[in-house]
């Protein structure tokens, strides 16, 4: 009996043990949601409609005139610190703990020094530069850029899709958002307006996705959007909003970017809502961000899209992307757009690791909150002790896993084949082939 009643308390204790380590991780990420609040990156970075508009009034011909509102990062940077006095969990836990603040604290430094060249400084810190290298610590984001630029090269003049892309308004686009976004989250459903001013043709929150009134979008548009803004984007939100102990993973913050913009991006590529000219938009966005650092002012950077789209506006908003909160004159861009095609690498191969040693178990856990690919240990841990709650909202692919593991599973096997020596023998074959008419000339 007295061995049965060590058993108990010891059974006890560690329940115990178990409820303060609870308490004082959802202490510590209430405290750094808190600190997040006010670092809204995108929102402190945006240009007033009036910005456009006087741009294409002066002939496009001036640098555009941009006047940020005051940002103050004091009470981000207080709270970063009375946060930090409370990681007093397992090192594992700390250690992400601390990774957060720092993306915090670094996040409101770079809103305050807007317009000045330590912006640059600390948008490097924060999301990278093109010319850092990936995990396969050789190839960097700039080459994966230019390589995919040459190749798209090669595909222009042709017209690859059966049917000529049919133009959809932001009208149309919104009310397909709103049937999806229901069908898919019922009364969590965040709500689709149309506005005048954004950075991109889109902008997904969890209570409410944004549509640029009057940008074009083709019907390959409205598939992208969904997949990416409403099933990633707001169900990532959605998921951590509704994790009672772990209120960071409802946070958007820069540490997270990457991940969550590369399974956004991947999202649209498992789908088969992916095309080339979604792809070489996420290519051009690296090589302009290149450019800026290069010293190329933002009416360079301009007149190159204008070049490679021909559409002013869109010229513009695509510009724009690059040099929110740098200098405009060069030299200090905003670098978090290169991280679309980075996350997307990280994503894959992690994706593909993880169904070639059979831990598909895994899939779900990406989907938790707004988190960092390398973080999931730490989520994983917290979800097995039930800290973290399993996601309810999942992509369809996600959801339904048998295409994705199929995929995942022929993609492992090709990265097995040598393509140097089955590209010398195919393309001795093509050089024998005329090339071909397009049959709808």
């Amino acid at each position: 009996m007295r061995f049965r009643g060590a058993f108990l308390n010891l059974t006890r204790y560690d329940t115990m043990s178990e409820n303060r380590e609870t308490l004082r991780i959802r202490n510590a990420c209430g405290l750094l949601s808190q600190a997040s609040r006010s670092v809204r990156i995108l929102t402190h970075l945006s240009w007033p409609v009036q910005v456009r508009e006087r741009f294409f009034a002066d002939k496009e011909k001036e640098l555009p005139r941009v006047v940020y509102s005051e940002f103050d990062p004091s009470d981000a940077l207080e709270r970063v610190v009375l946060a930090r006095a409370s990681f007093k969990c397992e090192q594992i836990v700390n250690e992400w703990l601390h990774i957060s603040a720092f993306n915090i604290e670094t996040a409101a430094k770079m809103l305050a020094a807007r317009g000045t060249p330590d912006f640059f400084r600390y948008s490097a810190e924060l999301y990278g530069l093109p010319h850092d290298l990936l995990s396969d610590h050789e190839n960097s984001t700039l080459q994966l850029a230019m390589q995919f630029d040459s190749t798209f090269e090669k595909f222009e003049g042709m017209e690859l899709a059966g049917l000529d892309d049919s133009i959809v308004t932001a009208s149309e686009v919104a009310s397909a958002i709103r049937l999806e976004v229901q069908k898919a989250f019922g009364e969590k459903a965040p709500k689709v307006s149309l506005v005048d001013d954004l950075s991109a043709n889109a902008l997904a929150g969890p209570s409410r996705i944004r549509i640029r009134r009057g940008a074009v979008f083709t019907d390959r548009d409205v598939q992208q959007l969904i997949h990416h803004e409403a099933h990633v984007h707001v169900g990532t939100w959605l998921n951590g909003l509704a994790q009672p102990n772990v209120s960071i993973l409802a946070a958007s913050r820069p540490g997270t970017t990457a991940t969550q913009e590369g399974l956004a991006v991947f999202s649209e590529f498992i789908t088969g809502s992916m095309d080339l000219n979604r792809f070489r938009r996420l290519a051009d966005r690296v090589i302009a961000i290149q450019m800026a650092i290069d010293g190329a002012d933002f009416l360079d950077v301009y007149r190159f899209y204008l070049e490679r789209i021909g559409d002013r506006e869109q010229a513009f908003e695509n510009a724009r992307r690059v040099f929110r909160g740098g200098l405009l004159s060069g030299g200090s861009p905003f670098t978090k757009d290169i991280l679309y095609l980075e996350g997307l690498l990280k994503v894959h191969n992690f994706l593909r690791t993880m169904v070639s040693v059979g831990r598909a178990d895994c899939l779900r856990l990406l989907f938790c909150g707004k988190l960092d690919l390398e973080n999931l240990p730490v989520v994983g841990i917290l979800a097995s002790r039930g800290i973290c709650h399993p996601p309810k909202f999942l992509p369809p692919w996600a959801k339904d896993m048998r295409f994705l593991l199929c995929y995942l599973t022929y993609s492992s096997f090709l990265n097995k084949i040598d393509l140097a020596q089955v590209k010398v023998h195919y393309e001795q074959m093509l050089q024998a082939i005329p090339r071909q008419a397009d049959p709808r000339n």
